[in-house]
């Protein structure tokens, strides 16, 4: 097995885990992708924020390759898998930074980006850390640029719907799950069973936390709400912000600086 193929698998591997939560998943990259076309054209420069393995980077420059992509992350194991996938590919830079810090801008390689993207990734901040962090994202872009995350957010107007929504997927991922598709906690132990990833895996646990752990529970300070996020955009100088995609339990929204 050549190394190429070995990260590659490693972001399929992160692909289905992914999807077994979020069946819907490439629907929400297009309706991204789509976005960013119609505002920043076919060869945009685009800040990956919170990148994990490059998902979002990955999709962006096999539908633009014309495109420029920085990816930023502060997860060793998962920027170790990008790192390897994009290998030698000029048109991408990978970044540490936590985006907790407020200086974690003045380590872009870029003064500003046509768009900013960002998918499953936010909810794990409290409510004023992302706050200010939208402020900092409408600081990177140009004029006319666009932000755009993809993430947990819940219209709670409709309650019965969302709880049988919920049940639907929840015998669904039982099924898969019974078939041997691999959970958030099985796919780390997977990762740290690997030679090439054990280290960068350990450094992960010790800075952020051991994922297989059920005190990664995120607490009741985190925004879920759809409109407190576009509300939040606003607050923070967006001109305009709107929801442009959703499904029972995630949402895509946009703001344009």
């Amino acid at each position: 097995m050549t190394e190429t193929a070995t990260w590659q698998e490693w972001q399929e591997s992160w692909d289905r885990q992914q999807e077994w939560y979020m069946p819907d998943r490439e629907e929400r990259f297009r309706v991204m992708l789509d976005t960013v076309e119609a505002v920043a054209g076919p060869e945009p420069a685009v800040l990956d924020l919170a990148c994990g393995t490059g998902t979002i980077t990955d999709r962006l420059l096999r539908r633009f390759p014309g495109a420029r992509a920085t990816g930023v992350d502060i997860d060793p194991a998962l920027l170790t898998i990008a790192g390897g996938h994009f290998a030698g590919d000029e048109r991408v830079e990978l970044v540490t930074a936590d985006l907790t810090d407020p200086s974690w801008t003045d380590a872009l390689p870029h003064r500003s980006y046509d768009a900013v993207l960002t998918a499953t990734a936010l909810h794990w901040l409290d409510t004023e850390p992302l706050r200010v962090l939208y402020g900092r994202i409408h600081g990177v872009l140009r004029d006319g640029g666009v932000f755009l995350n993809a993430d947990h957010m819940t219209d709670e107007s409709t309650p019965r719907l969302n709880a049988a929504a919920e049940a639907f997927h929840a015998a669904r991922r039982e099924r898969e799950r019974a078939a041997g598709a691999l959970d958030w906690p099985n796919w780390w132990t997977k990762v740290a069973a690997d030679p090439v990833l054990a280290e960068p895996a350990r450094r992960r646990f010790a800075m952020l936390g051991d994922p297989r752990s059920p005190d990664g529970a995120h607490r009741a300070d985190r925004p879920t709400t759809t409109r407190w996020h576009l509300d939040a955009l606003r607050e923070q100088g967006f001109a305009e912000a709107r929801q442009v995609w959703c499904s029972h339990s995630d949402a895509l929204v946009a703001a344009l600086r």
